[in-house]
């Protein structure tokens, strides 16, 4: 090698500590991360109608990170709309949104097309997770209203000329 590459060496020579001490630095900066984490925000999709109910959790990006439905909690079929087993179902969602890293949601509630809500099922989901620690930013009635419909059976009565 050349000198001037052996004078930069010997000049920008690192501080020789010794490993333990650095083994020591770095238990301290991981803690530090962990305070510093981001809260992760998702999306709460609530599909409730008469025979069952669907719970979808995605990240902001609409990417499902965890799906689970009435049916999933119980055996019986009469029970799978009803706010007891919404409620089960919502412990799942809650269990890996915990893993994922969410601490607050934006839930999207849909009933029936046509109906007045989206139901006692999606209250007692919402209630369940409110109870669990999580954040709730918004909550929005995204219920379909039909404007018209189809046509009537039938045709035009009367006499035409």
């Amino acid at each position: 090698m050349s000198e001037e590459i052996k004078e930069k060496i010997e000049t920008e020579k690192i501080s020789e500590k010794p490993i333990q001490e650095i083994e020591l630095q770095a238990p301290e900066e991981i803690k530090e991360k962990e305070k510093t984490k981001k809260e992760r925000i998702g999306i709460l999709h609530i599909y409730t109608s008469k025979n069952n109910t669907i719970i979808n959790l995605t990240d902001m990006a609409g990417n499902t990170l965890s799906r689970s439905t009435g049916g999933q909690s119980t055996k019986q079929s009469r029970l799978k709309s009803s706010p007891t087993v919404a409620m089960f179902a919502s412990k799942k969602i809650a269990d890996d949104a915990k893993e994922n890293g969410i601490t607050t949601f934006y839930v999207r509630a849909k009933g029936e097309t046509g109906g007045i809500s989206a139901g006692s099922a999606a209250h007692a989901i919402i209630k369940s997770l409110s109870r669990d620690d999580f954040k709730i930013i918004s909550i929005m009635d995204i219920t379909k209203t039909p404007r018209g419909g189809p046509k009537k059976k039938g045709g035009r009565r009367g006499r035409r000329v």
